[in-house]
């Protein structure tokens, strides 16, 4: 039996495009706050609902473990959770309806929370807890199990007798000390599954870990409800002790960095290509970073430690676009970083970004040219997305509909009064993605039959889709007009890095 029982809203199979992807990883965030409670003497069970179906298995474990509280704590370290996903909402809904028919006290922590916490606590859930809620969870499960007095604990929001909502001065909880915790309780959920699923699916078993948490860079359309600017990074030699037990003991193939941003500190990474090096902790490796991150001396440290990808968050290969994100980021950083990564054997991928206000066709041609350019080893596309806390969200506030999230991580569509509509993006999307993947199988010359006719499809929809009150013409203001497209031959003999 335990006294809290943990889990989490992330249900694979209700997402289509990753159950395709099929690259499921344990709810770190999860497991952290595992640690956390058993470190002060509360008994944990963790219910994993990544791959199991909720409904089915959750109420055997409530049955089982009798828990007298019941938390559901997103996982903070993966992209799923922060994108705030409608489908997350009803499973969380579903669990805590569960929960209390049991009598069980409820609790609830994320990204969504965090924005919308009197949605949750008009849907079942006695608290939330908002930021980084590790210690606040301990403080809030002690005075529960020992039926005290509620203490001030930041970031905490609930309900009164009267059924006023009740709010903490410090909006939001702070965890330094999270760098220093033991390493997240994998031991409490089974690691077989997520072995089997990528063995069948991709022939290796890849896992995940984090060395950092939080981003200190400004980019206004990321939405940080949780560390905010904040960034704490663990120990290197302790990353790399975990890193080398996931190798030797969980058997991985490769491992997964979940942090925002790594390599922020170039020391660091020197430092931990060493401490992997010593213990002879080397695994392959992907990370998300930075383009002005990947500096000859830290490219040659990652490739030491094992680094075998690197995701960076290009967005856009026009530069007033990147501006207006207050991105920080110069596209020459960018070319440098391709040719830095493909001289040392390490792939080079891009998170780009459309609809963005002010891209039109001119600006989103830039990012093909871009694309073709360098030719990464891959791209990952997603659409412009107003999250609440974010200055691009305050922007787009009055253009919003009652639609705000997207239902999955597919839904992809544009929310606000983007320059075309989101059957365009899609269509651009659909062809830069077969383009780029044709380039691992043909030469540039021969992109083939199919990308050919998708890059047809988007000129043919490019006058038809615009958006009439952003195309306007302003009195005294320059035409927004877009380019003539820019054919595939066209760029066929482009310089590439």
């Amino acid at each position: 039996m335990a006294q809290v029982l943990l889990t989490h809203s992330y249900h694979l199979p209700f997402d289509p495009k990753q159950l395709c992807k099929m690259q499921p990883y344990t709810p770190l965030g999860t497991l952290y706050a595992a640690t956390a409670l058993r470190e002060h003497g509360i008994t944990v069970a963790v219910f994993d609902s990544m791959l199991e179906d909720p409904s089915a298995k959750l109420p055997r474990l409530l049955s089982e473990h009798q828990p007298g509280i019941v938390v559901i704590y997103e996982d903070d370290f993966n992209f799923l959770s922060k994108m705030c996903l409608t489908r997350m909402r009803e499973v969380a809904r579903e669990i805590a309806a569960v929960a209390r028919a049991i009598g069980a006290v409820t609790i609830v922590h994320g990204s969504d929370s965090t924005d919308n916490p009197e949605l949750f606590l008009e849907n079942g859930f006695d608290y939330v807890l908002c930021g980084e809620a590790e210690e606040t969870l301990v403080e809030l499960c002690s005075a529960l199990l020992h039926a005290a007095e509620l203490p001030a604990i930041e970031g905490l929001v609930r309900r009164d007798a009267t059924g006023k909502t009740i709010r903490s001065l410090e909006r939001l909880a702070k965890n330094p000390a999270w760098s220093s915790l033991p390493l997240p309780a994998r031991d409490l959920i089974d690691l077989e599954p997520y072995r089997t699923a990528w063995q069948a699916a991709h022939g290796y078993f890849s896992a995940n870990m984090v060395s950092s948490r939080g981003c200190p860079y400004h980019c206004n359309w990321c939405a940080k409800p949780i560390s905010g600017n904040k960034f704490h990074l663990r120990p290197a030699a302790a990353v790399a002790e975990e890193m080398r037990l996931l190798k030797t003991d969980a058997r991985v193939d490769h491992i997964w960095f979940g942090d925002d941003v790594f390599a922020l500190n170039h020391h660091w990474v020197q430092e931990f290509a060493g401490e992997v090096v010593k213990r002879n902790a080397s695994v392959p490796f992907k990370i998300q970073s930075r383009a002005d991150l990947m500096t000859e001396q830290t490219v040659r440290d990652l490739k030491t430690a094992g680094c075998a990808e690197v995701w960076m968050g290009v967005e856009s290969g026009s530069q007033t676009v990147l501006t207006a994100m207050d991105k920080g980021l110069d596209l020459h950083s960018v070319v440098a970083a391709r040719r830095l990564l493909k001289k040392a054997g390490i792939r080079a991928c891009f998170f780009l970004q459309f609809g963005y206000p002010g891209e039109t066709w001119t600006e989103l041609q830039e990012t093909i040219a871009l694309v073709r350019l360098t030719r990464p080893d891959d791209i990952g596309i997603s659409f412009s997305y107003p999250l609440p806390g974010t200055v691009f969200y305050e922007r787009v506030r009055q253009e919003l509909g009652q639609k705000r999230n997207w239902v999955d991580s597919d839904d992809l569509c544009i929310m606000f009064r983007a320059a075309y509509t989101t059957g365009f993006y899609r269509a651009v999307r659909d062809a830069l993605h077969a383009e780029v993947s044709s380039w691992r199988d043909q030469a540039a010359e021969d992109v083939g039959a199919e990308v050919t006719a998708l890059w047809k499809r988007v000129a043919d929809l490019e006058p038809e889709s615009r958006n009439a009150e952003v195309f306007a013409p302003v009195a005294g203001a320059a035409s927004h007009a877009p380019s003539a497209f820019v054919s595939l031959e066209s760029l066929a003999h482009a310089e590439r890095a």
